[in-house]
């Protein structure tokens, strides 16, 4: 049990590194999206995962919801309220996240 909480402390050691890295603006933009995407985009249940997610896969889906080309129960609503700087320091904090 010791070893498994260990060796789980020291994965988090890279993503814990680039968050003090992170500006501010991208962890409070994180933050609403952990609501159903799970803390640093590892979600739980049916909501995709968005850790480890190619950044121009991540900026292209976002876009897709925020045009209204790719159909949605909220995300195409949520989408719109993003400019494409955001996105794109969206795409980059949840690219560098461990799955």
């Amino acid at each position: 049990m010791k070893r498994r909480l260990l060796a789980a402390a020291l994965a988090a050691l890279p993503a814990l590194a680039h968050a003090a890295q992170d500006p501010p603006q991208v962890r409070t933009l994180a933050g609403s999206c952990a609501n159903c995407h799970g803390t640093a985009g590892r979600a739980v249940g049916a909501m995709p995962s968005l850790a480890g997610l190619a950044p121009a896969y991540f900026v292209e889906q976002m876009r897709q919801f925020r045009d209204g080309r790719r159909p949605a129960t909220v995300m195409h609503q949520i989408a719109k309220g993003y400019s494409d700087d955001e996105i794109a320091l969206l795409a980059e904090f949840f690219a560098r996240q461990p799955k």
